[in-house]
C-alpha cells in the first residue's frame, strides 16, 4: 500500500488556498435565529442544496421537557431519509458532521453531501457543505476543533482525502492526498481536535495512517501484525489508541494499546481470561473508567473497569435487559480519580427503534429515556455536570440538540443478585456476572497496572 499527497491542490469548487474558519466569510451566529426554550434548540434552515441557508426558521417545542423525558423509545421521524452514515462530533463536542440528503419530493432520489454542525454556540446551526457534484453513500465525514470537515472518498483502490470549509456561498475544499488501499475506516477524531487516523485492516497485519493533520499529506504511523479494529482514544494529548486486535491464524480478540509516539509500539490492554474475546467501547480519560464487552462471563457482556485499577471487571445484570442491544457511546467527563460516579450513556436497540439509556457504575440501575424525534442513534457528549446533549433533527426542527439531566440513584436499589449467585457487597458496588478470581499483576502501557489481575501471554 502506498500513499500520495497533494500539497496545495483543490478539486470542483475548491479554493486554490485554505483561509481556515476564521476567514471563511461565516457569521458567528445565525442572522434571525430563534431558540427553542425548553430541550431542543434550532437553528438556520438549509435552502434548497446546493445553495447555503440565508435565514432561519422557528424551532418547533419539542415534546417533554429536559430532564423529564418519558421511557421508551421515540417514533422515527417518517421523512427522514435514511443516512448512509454516522453522525460524528470532536473530542470537546463543539462541532459535529454527517452526510445528509438534500431536499426532494418524497420517493424522489437524493443527494447525499456532507454537512457540519456548530454545538458549542448559544444555539446549534447546520452549514451545509456540497460541492460541485453530490457525494457517495460510503464516504466518511469527521469534524475538527477548527471547523473544518475531513471527508474520505473511495476512487477504484484508492482512499481520497480532503478538508472542507464553508467560503461564503460556496465550499472550499484542500486536497490532501490519497492512500492506495481497497478499504479504510477512519476512527474517532483524536482529542488534539487536528488529528484524523485511520485503519486498513487485513487479516495478516493492519496499517495506521494519519490522514490529516500530518506534514505531507497521509502518512503510515504504525504497522500492527493481526486484524484490527474499534478505536478508542485513552488519553487528551491523543497519544495512547486503544484497537481489538486478532492475532494472524485466528484466537481471542484483545484490546491492545498502540503508543504513536514511540512508533507505533504495541502492549496488552485487556486480557480478563485467556480465551474470552475482550474489546474496550469507551475510555474516560479524567477517570480512567473503561467500557468493556468480553465474553469472559460465559457468553457476551457489558461490563466495566478502571484503568490501572487490579480489581476486576464487573459486568452488571442492569446492562442486559432483554431482547435489546446495548451500547455505550458517551462517558460524563471531569470526574477525576472518581469512576463510578460517572454517567453513562447508552444507545438501546430494540424491535420498536432506539432509545437512550443512563447508568452509572456506583449505581445499580438503567434508566431507560425516550430519545428525540430524529436523533441521530448513538450520538451524543455529557457535560462535567451531568448534562447529555442529544443532536436530531427532524420536519419541524432541522438542527437541534436535546438536553437531558443524569438522573439520581437515589431511593432503594433492587435487589438482584450476579450470574454467580451473589448479591452487591457492602460497599454498595453493583452486582456482577462471573467475577473473575483475582493473581499476580502484569504491567501494561506507561506503567500502569492491569485493569485485572488475570492476564494471559499475548
Amino acid at each position: 500500500m502506498t500513499a500520495c499527497a497533494i500539497e496545495g491542490g483543490t478539486a470542483g469548487a475548491a479554493a486554490t488556498a485554505d483561509p481556515g474558519p476564521e476567514e471563511s466569510g461565516e457569521p458567528e451566529e445565525p442572522v434571525g435565529a430563534e431558540s427553542a426554550e425548553l430541550e431542543g434548540t434550532a437553528g438556520p434552515e438549509r435552502a434548497a442544496w446546493p445553495e447555503r441557508a440565508a435565514g432561519a426558521e422557528g424551532a418547533a417545542e419539542p415534546e417533554g421537557a429536559a430532564g423529564a423525558v418519558p421511557a421508551g423509545p421515540a417514533a422515527p421521524w417518517a421523512g427522514a431519509p435514511r443516512a448512509p452514515g454516522t453522525f460524528t462530533l470532536t473530542a470537546d463536542g463543539a462541532y459535529g458532521a454527517r452526510l445528509t440528503a438534500a431536499p426532494g419530493a418524497p420517493g424522489e432520489q437524493r443527494a447525499w453531501y456532507p454537512e457540519r454542525w456548530t454545538l458549542d454556540g448559544p444555539e446549534p446551526y447546520a452549514v451545509p457543505l456540497p460541492l460541485h457534484q453530490p457525494e457517495e453513500p460510503d464516504a466518511q465525514v469527521v469534524p475538527l476543533a477548527d471547523g473544518r470537515v475531513l471527508i474520505r472518498r473511495r476512487v477504484a483502490d484508492r482512499q481520497m482525502f480532503s478538508l472542507l470549509y464553508p467560503t461564503g456561498p460556496a465550499t472550499g475544499e484542500l486536497a490532501l492526498g490519497a492512500v492506495e488501499c481497497d478499504g479504510m475506516t477512519l476512527l474517532p477524531p483524536s482529542p488534539d481536535g487536528s488529528s484524523v487516523y485511520g485503519l486498513s485492516a487485513g487479516d495478516h497485519s493492519s496499517l495506521l495512517w494519519l490522514v490529516a493533520g500530518g506534514a505531507f499529506g497521509p502518512e503510515l504511523v504504525a504497522e500492527i501484525p493481526g486484524h484490527c479494529s474499534g478505536g478508542v482514544w485513552l488519553d487528551r494529548a491523543g497519544r495512547m489508541l486503544a484497537l481489538d486486535r486478532q492475532l494472524p491464524g485466528g484466537g481471542p480478540v484483545k484490546a491492545v494499546a498502540v503508543d504513536l509516539e514511540r512508533n507505533g509500539e504495541v502492549t496488552p490492554l485487556l486480557q480478563i481470561a485467556p480465551s474470552s474475546d475482550d474489546r474496550l467501547l469507551l475510555a474516560d480519560p479524567d477517570s480512567g473508567l473503561l467500557l468493556i464487552r468480553s465474553d469472559a462471563p460465559g457468553h457476551d457482556r457489558l461490563g466495566w473497569g478502571v484503568l490501572g485499577s487490579c480489581l476486576p471487571v464487573r459486568f452488571p445484570e442492569c446492562l442486559r435487559p432483554a431482547d435489546v442491544a446495548v451500547t455505550p457511546f458517551a462517558v460524563q467527563p471531569g470526574q477525576m480519580l472518581m469512576p463510578e460516579s460517572c454517567a453513562v450513556a447508552l444507545r438501546i436497540d430494540g424491535a420498536a427503534g432506539s432509545w437512550v439509556g443512563i447508568w452509572r457504575p456506583q449505581g445499580r440501575r438503567l434508566h431507560q429515556l425516550a430519545a428525540p424525534e430524529g436523533w441521530s442513534a448513538g450520538a451524543g457528549y455529557w457535560s462535567r455536570d451531568g448534562v447529555l446533549h442529544l443532536p436530531y433533527a427532524n420536519a419541524a426542527t432541522p438542527c437541534a440538540v436535546a438536553r437531558i439531566e443524569a438522573p439520581g440513584d437515589d431511593g432503594p436499589l433492587p435487589e438482584t443478585g450476579g450470574t454467580d449467585g451473589t448479591d452487591g457487597d457492602a460497599s454498595g458496588t453493583e452486582p456482577s456476572g462471573a467475577v473473575i478470581p483475582p493473581v499476580v499483576c502484569k504491567p501494561v502501557p506507561l506503567g500502569q497496572a492491569p485493569l485485572h489481575r488475570t492476564a494471559s501471554p499475548d
